[in-house]
């Protein structure tokens, strides 16, 4: 069992839901990273999401966008991302970190040698934005090599033939993006997302993540009482942009919008 799986069961004994904060690795600034995740941790996230910077996010809105821009101009590297995921590592060999991120740089680096990398980092799952299941052959066998768990997108678009497809695919968790667009793009629709829930419910035992959308910590609580995990990326990232000039006190201020978000799922 892959510690993803594992969290989730334990979650699930618990009778409790996986907040899974995004950050982008190395925004604003390569040395808040580790810092902030330990804060994230310490604030209630089960589960971290932390993105590769990418000079050309297709899935992403402007707020990851500059996220991406503000890393990469410190020329923040898969590389570094996985040492990062490394140096976390050190004093917390629990909470499961996924990477996402897109093909690319996986492909540059080649996939057996990621898969080696991430695994020896600490990296639990890899979600490659761009890569349909039908083409992921080659990278999903490499990461289940490594037991890594390959983590797929699903959208409200996705038809029951295509969801069973890609839930076949995938391990650890599914990741249901919950409104038609980029992230930070609308306003969450929690009857829709829960009738797309039960429909995911029927095809797969995977846990299910819902992201795209969550802003606070009612949108959070809406998720949470349908889905098994809660995934919150742009109101975050927004959050440490605006603290870009004063890093030091980005961990604090994340860690405090989360901590709302937290207490409004657990009540």
């Amino acid at each position: 069992m892959s510690r993803i799986a594992a969290y989730f069961a334990s979650l699930h004994d618990a009778g409790r839901k996986a907040l899974i904060p995004y950050v982008t690795a190395g925004d604003p600034h390569p040395e808040v990273t580790v810092p902030l995740l330990h804060a994230l941790v310490a604030a209630g996230a089960d589960i971290i999401e932390l993105g590769v910077p990418f000079s050309d996010p297709m899935a992403d809105g402007p707020v990851i966008q500059q996220a991406c821009e503000r890393a990469l101009a410190h020329h923040v590297s898969l590389h570094q991302v996985l040492e990062m995921v490394q140096e976390f590592r050190r004093q917390n060999t629990t909470t499961p970190v996924v990477l996402m991120g897109y093909l690319n740089p996986v492909e540059v680096m080649g996939y057996e040698a990621f898969a080696a990398a991430a695994a020896q980092a600490g990296v639990d799952g890899v979600l490659t934005v761009d890569l349909p299941p039908e083409e992921g052959h080659d990278l999903v066998e490499r990461l289940r090599q490594q037991a890594l768990d390959p983590i797929f997108l699903l959208a409200p678009t996705t038809t029951p033939a295509r969801l069973k497809k890609i839930c076949a695919t995938a391990s650890g968790f599914v990741y249901y993006v919950s409104l038609k667009g980029v992230t930070g793009a609308a306003t969450l629709d929690p009857t829709a997302v829960a009738d797309k829930v039960k429909e995911i419910r029927g095809i797969t035992a995977l846990p299910i993540g819902v992201g795209f959308g969550i802003r606070d910590g009612a949108s959070a609580a809406a998720v949470a009482a349908v889905a098994d995990a809660v995934i919150v990326g742009s109101t975050l990232v927004s959050k440490i942009g605006a603290l870009a000039d004063t890093p030091d006190k980005i961990p604090v201020e994340a860690a405090a919008l989360l901590s709302e978000m937290r207490r409004a799922m657990d009540a």
